[in-house]
């Protein structure tokens, strides 16, 4: 969440950038305004209270000493009333407190200044694209119908077993997901990124940290009889392993990997954009999580773009990299660059990697912090990426790999599927 000094001491360029996000974020700041005066006050009367039955105290025993009875006795009074007063003081304080608070995670992240304008997708900047395939051979197929024809991918089984949104992998299928996982984490491990598996569910304090609860859109699955969340990404239990943490400046960068399956309830989906892969309920993903010092982000927010883009190449999928406009980044991020590979036979992109920087935002709302050289703790940056989601990547393989005697895997991919055609 954004910092109180933040929003007071850059009030105006806080308003403005957050217009970029859409978000008309002056009646909220001058409500949070208010509730911080209004706590301060509380603050400087609650001090004035303790102090005074500190004084009266030290004063007791001395009357007590000195005979003066009724005197002592009175003081004592006194000092019973004060600490009713600070008691009251201390609920206004908290309620004050919490107020001001849940205004603030109202906020979204305040977007990087190269964030550009717009309110929809259609608005994001292509920063790099490259050359598409040539045209398949005619009698081409969707995803969907090669996962029929080769008995690779079972979608109707999976709404037997679950319901829409959860396939099956069989076969060569099986085998494919479970080789682009080992192929992500074996780039990643080679890229400095230890690897971790956490847990597949989080708690509330996890979900907060990085994010996505308050769930606004109701997109993550809740068990409600143990109150945890299903992941929708690994970057949630990574992140989340350094929250109430003060590390060493001397530690960063942290470079984590992790891969995990993912959950997302996707509500509101319809249409073309659901069919076969291209929008899941489950589905595997492999992360990059880091924990940076602040000066140094931005470089390393090339440096993950720069290392996601190695990969797609290997997989001699065409590509392009946008940088998100304002309406179309998400409420944590300061700067996201998506990935989009190119489907053959469907002649669209589809998004396979988001890789974004959260400057303090996250880290403030984990007290994730690190001490720097002179022993004071500053809020870290932390970044993400996809690297990468498997379903619409294993959709593009299909699809641009398609020939008459098969399906082609990518020479990078063979050492860890052991063949080179799906038959």
């Amino acid at each position: 969440m954004l910092t109180l000094k933040q929003i007071r001491e850059d009030k105006q360029n806080t308003i403005a950038r957050l217009a970029i996000k859409g978000v008309d974020a002056a009646p909220v700041i001058s409500r949070i305004e208010a509730e911080d005066d209004r706590r301060k006050a509380i603050q400087q009367r609650l001090d004035s209270s303790l102090a005074e039955q500190n004084a009266i105290s030290k004063e007791i025993g001395k009357m007590f000493a000195a005979g003066r009875r009724e005197e002592a006795d009175a003081a004592k009074a006194k000092v019973s009333a004060l600490k009713e007063e600070s008691r009251k003081l201390e609920e206004e304080l908290r309620t004050a407190t919490e107020t001001m608070n849940s205004l603030i995670v109202t906020l979204p992240n305040v977007p990087a200044a190269i964030v550009p304008e717009g309110r929809t997708a259609e608005d994001n900047v292509v920063v790099k694209v490259t050359d598409l395939p040539s045209a398949l051979p005619e009698g081409s197929l969707p995803h969907w119908e090669l996962a029929r024809k080769y008995d690779i991918i079972d979608f109707e089984l999976g709404v037997k077993l679950t319901g829409a949104g959860f396939p099956v992998y069989k076969g060569q299928g099986a085998r494919l997901q479970r080789a682009l996982i080992s192929f992500f984490l074996d780039r990643n491990t080679r890229a400095g990124y230890t690897e971790v598996m956490p847990p597949l569910m989080v708690n509330e304090a996890s979900g907060f940290g990085t994010g996505q609860l308050p769930d606004k859109e109701g997109q993550m699955y809740h068990v409600g009889l143990d109150n945890f969340y299903l992941i929708p990404t690994a970057e949630v239990p990574v992140t989340n392993i350094y929250r109430d943490t003060i590390v060493d400046e001397q530690s960063l960068p942290i470079k984590l990997t992790a891969y995990t399956p993912c959950f997302r309830r996707e509500a509101g989906s319809y249409g073309k954009d659901v069919r076969g892969l291209n929008r899941l309920h489950q589905f595997d993903k492999v992360e990059i999580v880091r924990v940076e010092h602040p000066e140094r982000s931005y470089t390393a927010l090339d440096e993950m773009v720069a290392h996601v883009e190695s990969i797609v190449k290997e997989l001699e999928l065409p590509y392009r990299i946008l940088r998100l406009c304002g309406g179309d980044i998400s409420f944590t991020s300061a700067l996201t660059y998506d990935f989009e590979v190119w489907s053959a036979a469907q002649q669209r992109w589809l998004e396979v990697s988001s890789v974004s920087n959260f400057e303090s935002f996250q880290a403030n709302r984990l007290k994730l912090r690190y001490r720097d050289a002179n022993k004071k703790t500053q809020l870290a940056h932390t970044l993400n990426g996809s690297s990468l989601a498997l379903p619409r990547i294993v959709a593009a393989l299909l699809e641009n790999n398609q020939t008459p005697d098969g399906i082609r895997i990518p020479a990078a991919l063979v050492p860890f599927t052991g063949f080179d055609m799906i038959k």
